[in-house]
């Protein structure tokens, strides 16, 4: 399927890139992103490691085809819950971004991984 790895290179650019910022500058990353609640350097730095090894195993799978599936799988059941979250907290968002649009397009990332795991289960030989 030729759009799976232009879509696991921009999951695992973009997911070290966010764990990058929360380790250099938790302070900007909470000014403008994380803006829920009282900062925490700690929390935000621990929330880059999951950020970080999401973003390293996309970035693996994008060479290798046996690591697409369960990987896009896991980003599905992240960007999920993730957006869960959003939505449970959307008023509560003190960032430059919006708690609503947080959630709204971290579902949509969550419908598009699994859109494209669902597609590769169902291929010949998928297991």
């Amino acid at each position: 399927m030729p759009v799976v790895r232009p879509v696991l290179l921009v999951l695992g650019i973009s997911q070290i890139a966010l764990a990058l910022w929360m380790v250099a500058d938790p302070a900007s990353f909470f000014t403008h992103v994380g803006g829920f609640g009282a900062r925490n350097d700690h929390y935000l730095r621990d929330v880059a490691t999951f950020e970080m090894a999401l973003g390293v195993v996309a970035l693996i799978a994008v060479r290798r085809e046996s690591w697409q599936l369960p990987v896009l799988t896991f980003a599905a059941l992240q960007f999920t819950l993730h957006a869960l979250n959003h939505v449970r907290d959307a008023g509560k968002a003190v960032a430059s971004t919006s708690g609503a649009f947080d959630a709204v397009s971290l579902g949509a990332g969550a419908v598009l991984f699994a859109i494209l795991a669902w597609t590769l289960a169902r291929r010949p030989g998928a297991a």
